[in-house]
């Protein structure tokens, strides 16, 4: 699978997105990944956005959390007869992150989260959401 091109300047974006997919093909074992000379089909995409902006507010309108969220073009193909299997353009993906007075599932109090929570989160909802796209024909 070629690395996801990318028309962001988020830096490391397509690679940490490259691998995610890459890791929910193998755990879904549907699939193989294998070397693009030898592969039967080919996964493309292109990271085309990328933002991060405010997502809830507390009683003094402070920023609790925000929310990421990552835009891909992606398809599949055929490799010999370069046949579009499937293709989807403006896939998004977001990932919350919380930055003050943060709480679990339970209530409790947890550490405040960085962007790089957010950015992680979104890049596994689009690892997950492009995997099933592929192999639910399967």
């Amino acid at each position: 699978m070629p690395l996801f091109d990318n028309q962001t300047q988020e830096y490391g974006i397509r690679e940490n997105l490259t691998s995610a997919v890459a890791d929910r093909f193998v755990k879904d074992n549907t699939l193989k990944v294998v070397n693009e000379k030898i592969t039967d089909s080919i996964l493309h995409g292109s990271i085309t956005k990328y933002i991060r902006e405010s997502h809830t507010f507390d009683e003094q309108e402070n920023i609790k959390e925000y929310i990421v969220r990552i835009w891909v073009n992606v398809w599949f193909e055929e490799k010999k007869s370069k046949k579009i299997i499937w293709k989807d353009d403006n896939r998004e993906g977001w990932g919350i992150y919380c930055v003050k007075d943060c709480v679990d599932e339970s209530g409790n109090p947890k550490p405040d989260e960085t962007e790089d929570d957010g950015k992680q989160r979104a890049i596994e909802k689009l690892a997950e959401d492009i995997v099933n796209r592929t192999v639910k024909g399967w």
